[in-house]
């Protein structure tokens, strides 16, 4: 459950001493030592329920007015430096495993190094798929796009869903989490022997993914799977997981599962659904129109561009109709985190690529023009306008299936939020709707 914070100075009042980032690390730390996820939430769930019936019960009908975001993405009230420095990480890496984000999304604890290796080693048992969905995968066309035939494969999971199983037996209630943190904890496990399979069947004439090494960790496996050995490119894939894992409910594909998920489809078909929604080239594919836009600006002016001829292509761009792709979000007004953990991450480990060195030059040029047009409420650079340069330095060039990559890592954040949507009781999402002619009629508009 991924949290934005609000209002910098009340944060501020927050994390005053008795709350700094360390003593709040070392109180979660403390909270439990139990390894087995289950058994944590077993614990918490009671008494997260009692807290939120209530506080609905003192303040379900206040109103709070419109908030403002300008602290950038927090994940469980850390930010994303906070989470590359407390979580765990694999034996001499220095990234942050996706493991122990999953840990600190559905419990709000930064979870011990042996917590996160009971997942990893949970994961690996659990990634086996049934023979059905190898079969389909194998027989999708080479033009069916990544992002379908990971939907689809999803979707055909749905055949191993524990949820829907129970459901259909009766299950009370009260015990529907229990079987929605089984389903998310599977599904979570063979996204990668998916999205591997995907891969293989498309980019390497269809040769095998290999076996699950029970000792690696989950984006060692995927890497390995990918048939990507290179340590940095593992090291990059536990980042880029794990950051893209989530940042507020609001996004489409957040949104989605929650969406479907409240009318209690199983997490197969929610998460699938939500695949569908990052599919758009509004969302997850955004990552892919950004490189193929850096690649043609590199075809038109070269590699070693000033910075007033870039500056000119930059305003031929919008001036066409067009938007520079990788710059602004919906909900963010500063730099995204997640583009400047990336970034930092090129600048220790490829300064000198010249792609890299084209995004850098852009970050300097972009937003001054974006102020300047004066129609971007959000000039800086996202998370997209980042990920793919580094995916294709280290030689994954096959830019349709970055999403994929995406999705895997979205699972971790959107299905932490099902498990509690379905332990807290959430109702059925489902807005009021008004049509257009009625909604003119109530705010007494006139047209001509």
């Amino acid at each position: 459950m991924t949290l934005l914070a609000a209002g910098s100075r009340a944060a501020a009042r927050l994390r005053g001493p008795k709350n700094s980032p360390c003593v709040l690390f070392a109180a979660r730390h403390a909270a439990t030592a139990a390894t087995n996820l289950k058994d944590v939430l077993a614990s918490m769930i009671p008494k997260e329920q009692a807290r939120i019936k209530s506080f609905r019960q003192q303040h379900g009908s206040t109103a709070i007015g419109q908030i403002t975001v300008d602290m950038g993405i927090r994940f469980r009230g850390f930010s994303i430096p906070e989470c590359q420095k407390l979580l765990p990480k694999a034996a001499g890496g220095e990234e942050p495993l996706p493991e122990g984000l999953f840990w600190l999304l559905v419990t709000g604890e930064v979870p011990t190094p042996e917590q996160v290796s009971w997942v990893s080693r949970e994961w690996a048992k659990r990634a086996a798929l049934p023979s059905h969905v190898v079969t389909m995968l194998d027989n999708f066309p080479t033009n069916l796009h990544p992002m379908s035939q990971l939907s689809a494969a999803i979707t055909a999971l749905n055949s191993e869903s524990k949820f829907a199983r129970a459901y259909a037996e009766g299950i009370n209630r009260v015990k529907y989490w229990e079987f929605v943190y089984e389903d998310a904890m599977d599904l979570i496990a063979k996204l990668p022997c998916v999205a591997a399979k995907i891969y293989r069947n498309l980019y390497r004439e269809g040769s095998s993914i290999g076996a699950i090494d029970p000792n690696l960790d989950w984006s060692h496996n995927f890497t390995n799977m990918l048939g990507y050995t290179d340590p940095q490119f593992i090291e990059l894939m536990r980042l880029y997981l794990t950051i893209h894992s989530d940042h507020e409910g609001g996004n489409v594909s957040a949104h989605t599962s929650h969406l479907v998920g409240s009318a209690l489809s199983d997490p197969y078909l929610a998460f699938a659904a939500a695949m569908n929604g990052l599919a758009g080239p509004l969302h997850g594919l955004a990552n892919q129109e950004v490189l193929l836009w850096l690649t043609d600006l590199q075809k038109e002016l070269g590699q070693d561009v000033s910075d007033e001829k870039l500056r000119d292509f930059i305003w031929n761009t919008l001036n066409s109709g067009r938007v520079v792709p990788g710059y602004g979000h919906a909900v963010l007004r500063k730099t995204d985190p997640r583009y400047t953990c990336q970034r930092e991450f090129a600048l220790k480990h490829l300064p000198k690529d010249p792609m890299f060195k084209l995004v850098a030059q852009l970050y300097k040029i972009v937003p001054n023009v974006l102020l300047e047009q004066g129609k971007a409420k959000n000039p800086w650079p996202n998370v997209d306008a980042h990920s793919g340069v580094l995916l294709q330095y280290y030689g994954m060039k096959e830019m349709k299936y970055y999403t994929v990559l995406f999705g895997v890592s979205r699972a971790l954040g959107v299905l932490s939020q099902l498990i509690w949507s379905r332990a807290l009781g959430f109702p059925l999402e489902r807005p009021k709707s008004m049509s257009t002619a009625g909604l003119m009629q109530l705010v007494g508009y006139k047209s001509g």
